[in-house]
């Protein structure tokens, strides 16, 4: 799995906090992690929540990502911005229970995470076990196991109504503010890490256009 990491402006300066405890318990499990950044509080390209939002939509739906972990102040903020893109079902996880519970019921594609809220003494303790649930093993199996099959057809019901009530991410990248889309790629990895993984073709020459 192809698991894409971002954050935005206010918590930048604990990328590599993020980034080392994600890293050493995905790649054993052979995932990939790609970090876009932020990279440190100083980058020149900034992130905010708005943008983790709209960068998670085209890294999912563009297949250069199956799987994004963002965050911010209180985790709140990013995770709404995710949920509102097309294709994108993102759970606010605090703690390993929040984990183990997404990945089993809801088996959705992002988790957005405080990275201010609660985060203190031995946080990089609770990353590691918050990411050992969620990608060791298999996801959507349910939890209680008996309501598995109940779980499995509301998260189809849900993908419907979410695909009826969105326009797909093409149309939203045409149409969404172009400062604001040229802002969310900017990154100094992002068409590194983008244009050798997506496999939206359409999707990944509109914003080479867009970027010259």
């Amino acid at each position: 799995m192809k698991i894409a990491l971002i954050t935005e402006n206010s918590q930048a300066a604990k990328n590599a906090i993020i980034h080392e405890a994600l890293t050493d318990v995905a790649v054993p499990l052979g995932h990939q992690v790609f970090n876009y950044g932020m990279y440190s509080a100083e980058d020149a390209a900034s992130l905010t929540y708005v943008m983790n939002g709209l960068l998670t939509g085209i890294l999912l739906n563009s297949g250069a990502a199956d799987f994004v972990v963002t965050g911010c102040g209180t985790g709140m903020g990013s995770m709404l911005a995710c949920n509102a893109m097309p294709g994108v079902f993102c759970g606010l996880v605090i703690d390993p229970t929040d984990a183990f519970l997404f990945g089993q019921i809801n088996d959705g594609n992002a988790i957005s995470m405080p990275y201010a809220k609660g985060f203190g003494w031995a946080a990089e303790l609770n990353l590691r076990d918050v990411y050992g649930k969620l990608f060791d093993g298999e996801r959507g199996l349910g939890y209680p196991r008996e309501r598995a099959e109940i779980m499995r057809t509301n998260r189809g019901i849900l993908k419907d109504l979410k695909a009826a009530s969105c326009h797909d991410m093409l149309t939203v990248l045409k149409t969404v503010d172009q400062d604001l889309l040229k802002a969310a790629i900017a990154g100094e990895r992002f068409a590194e890490y983008f244009y050798a993984n997506a496999s939206d073709q359409e999707m990944a020459a509109y914003l080479k256009g867009i970027t010259g």
